[in-house]
């Protein structure tokens, strides 16, 4: 069974969310408001990504950019026909090795935004979301479901942190609907069972299909598109890329 901090109901998701305000977390403060505002799916197509549109897509990105998606290229080529957890797993070592952490005001002038995955590896940097967003985009880019697949906000209980922990963001895997979530994360390399990671607390999760409390199967109303204004804005320029 799924472990119930990643179960919460929406009682608890507002009332997190209040906390956060309280303690002064802006930043997941703004992304909340936008979860409250609007929602309009944008529909994905299911067909085989063409990893040469994205090597040329890099080119606009440097020649960091383009080592990174070549290297990215080899590897989903040798990912072919494996099993989930082969690819997930190198999936996460590749972005979790290609990405050093940096803050949105550092990368890109700017207090939060969310890179497509070609933009990340273009400065060969990003923050926690980017880390998650690239590798969402390339596991589905490789024909895994997006139902398996959550982005996931939570809050990262860390040593010296203001108030103790900080607002995060991870990517979430469910082999089964029901199933208990792996998780995909920068800040602890090694994939673990959500139960495994008492650290973090689930606050919402979203895909490209669907928003939910925590990462439970209450789903909340409305898409996660217009709800979630950066998201839709990075899934336009992560397709535009040539991902799925």
């Amino acid at each position: 069974m799924p472990s119930p901090r990643w179960t919460r109901p929406l009682a608890a998701v507002a009332q997190v969310a209040g906390d956060c305000r309280a303690r002064a977390m802006g930043w997941l403060r703004v992304v909340l408001l936008q979860v409250l505002a609007a929602l309009a799916l944008v529909a994905f197509s299911v067909q085989a990504v063409d990893t040469d549109r994205i090597v040329k897509s890099a080119q606009k990105y440097g020649p960091t950019g383009v080592a990174n998606a070549k290297a990215l290229q080899q590897m989903m080529a040798a990912l072919a026909g494996k099993d989930d957890a082969t690819r997930i797993k190198a999936v996460n070592d590749f972005y979790n090795q290609r990405l050093a952490y940096m803050e949105d005001i550092d990368n890109w002038g700017q207090v939060d935004y969310w890179a497509s995955p070609l933009e990340a590896l273009g400065k060969g940097a990003g923050d926690c979301e980017d880390y998650a967003i690239g590798k969402y985009f390339t596991l589905t880019s490789m024909g895994m479901p997006h139902a398996r697949l959550r982005m996931v906000y939570v809050r990262a209980s860390i040593a010296g942190a203001p108030n103790g922990f900080v607002a995060h963001m991870v990517l979430a895997y469910y082999p089964k609907p029901d199933a208990e979530p792996l998780v995909l994360d920068n800040l602890k390399p090694e994939i673990h069972p959500a139960g495994e990671r008492p650290d973090l607390a689930p606050v919402f999760s979203f895909n490209a299909e669907g928003l939910w409390q925590g990462v439970g199967s209450i789903r909340a109303n409305g898409d996660p598109m217009t709800r979630l204004s950066k998201w839709r804005e990075v899934v336009g320029r992560a397709r535009q890329d040539g991902f799925q």
